[in-house]
């Protein structure tokens, strides 16, 4: 199950844990994904997508519609 966020696109980054005495190891930032069900009017259907929480505040904002088709623009592929 891959961290990668469907809307978005966002990925882990790596970093560093960096201690009192300032020893560094290195460490991994993951995206906080949701996996969350859409209601698509248009196709009369319902879509799950695996959405950071910054991606469900989009698609709350401008609507799913427009967020897919956005998407899909930009070359992600949603089912």
């Amino acid at each position: 199950m891959s961290k990668v966020c469907d809307i978005t696109g966002k990925r882990p980054q790596v970093g560093n844990n960096v201690s009192h005495a300032n020893n560094k190891t290195k460490r991994r930032f993951n995206p906080n994904l949701q996996k969350k069900r859409f209601y698509i009017p248009e196709e009369d259907k319902w879509i799950t997508l695996k959405v950071s929480t910054s991606a469900i505040r989009t698609i709350n904002k401008n609507g799913i519609t427009s967020v897919l088709k956005k998407a899909r623009a930009n070359g992600m592929v949603i089912k």
